[in-house]
């Protein structure tokens, strides 16, 4: 959909009940009315490598957006350099009841309270099998039921059902919206879980397992930043996201339903997620990479993340209010300052906010 496009269905997009409009904008994707040839090649300059994997580009589509794996490939040919489907359970379950997404037009911004609302790993998987051969780089975000008490057995299995599959793994334990989630973070429970995880990765070891990562909330203070850090660093994490949607409720935000229950993200989170990315790139001393998201809706956000420590960039809900020609913008946007600071690659800026 070019900008035209969106400018034109905006009105009526707005007028849907926010949820709706997201499953119109997946069937658009779905269906080829939107996707189409991203406008050539991308510039060399965007160019780069993590985890040994070449990505186009350091910008990507951030989990939440295509929770089932329905239109990674759709998606890629937006422009994006690569896309991340999830956050998956293990069994389908339906998520909050009642109203769970909430547009904060005024504030550029957006409340969900899903609750891992997923069709479970079956159909996911088959979607990525599917896809398998096809070129771009495919990422897949792992969470866990909500009446699962021994949350490592779930990630396992998510793990291992995705680990053919994707090119790399996101274990999420920041979500707010699932009760005791975010717990997981403390010291004593990252540690337990990853090292189970680490230790299954292990014994799979027929091939080279891809990269895993661990999503953060943005909420965390600097004790916790620094446990974490040593968990992620003696783990032998590959990388981190960081961050997931935000419990906290700037006092600017102008909205009506500003105060509704959930994660807020967009706009007012790029401050905050911006600060915990560069406190964690300090804490890890920059051996971990990061993708820098929350907040990112111009080329301007997205080098202010890499400058933070940022190695890939990802965004979502400024899709909602810019449309899918934000993607071309925010990339050519990188481009000029990049050159315009004399880096000659991304890899050349990342965390050079912070010497």
């Amino acid at each position: 959909m070019t900008d035209v496009l969106f400018k034109l269905a905006r009105p009526a997009l707005f007028f849907l009940d926010p949820e709706r409009a997201h499953r119109v904008s997946v069937w658009a994707l779905r269906s080829g009315l939107v996707g189409g040839p991203a406008g050539g090649a991308d510039d060399p300059i965007l160019a780069t490598r993590v985890w040994n994997i070449a990505f186009p580009n350091p910008v990507g589509l951030a989990a939440g957006y295509d929770k089932d794996a329905e239109v990674c490939d759709a998606a890629l040919r937006l422009g994006f350099g690569f896309v991340e489907a999830g956050t998956v359970t293990p069994k389908p379950q339906p998520g909050n009841s009642d109203r769970r997404l909430f547009r904060l037009t005024a504030d550029e911004a957006v409340i969900n309270r899903f609750g891992f609302n997923s069709r479970g790993l079956v159909p996911f998987v088959a979607r990525l099998a599917r896809r398998r051969a096809r070129p771009g780089i495919v990422g897949a975000n792992v969470g866990k039921n909500r009446d699962t008490a021994a949350a490592a057995a779930d990630y396992l299995a998510g793990i291992e059902a995705v680990g053919t599959l994707a090119d790399y793994v996101v274990v999420n334990i920041s979500s707010p919206n699932t009760p005791g989630l975010r717990a997981l973070q403390a010291r004593g429970e990252i540690e337990d879980l990853l090292a189970r995880v680490q230790e299954f990765r292990r014994s799979k070891a027929a091939r080279q397992p891809p990269p895993l990562l661990v999503k953060l909330s943005p909420d965390l203070n600097d004790r916790e930043m620094r446990d974490i850090a040593e968990a992620v660093l003696a783990a032998g994490v590959d990388g981190l996201i960081i961050g997931n949607t935000t419990v906290t409720r700037p006092p600017a935000l102008k909205s009506a339903e500003r105060n509704a229950q959930g994660g807020l993200s967009g706009r007012p989170l790029f401050a905050l997620s911006t600060a915990c990315l560069a406190a964690m790139y300090r804490h890890t001393g920059g051996r971990v990479p990061i993708i820098g998201c929350g907040g990112i809706a111009s080329g301007a956000d997205a080098y202010a993340k890499i400058r933070a420590g940022a190695s890939l960039v990802q965004l979502y809900s400024a899709l909602v209010f810019e449309g899918p020609g934000l993607v071309r913008r925010v990339k050519s946007e990188l481009a000029a300052l990049l050159r315009r600071d004399g880096f000659r690659s991304v890899a050349d800026a990342v965390g050079t906010g912070q010497r």
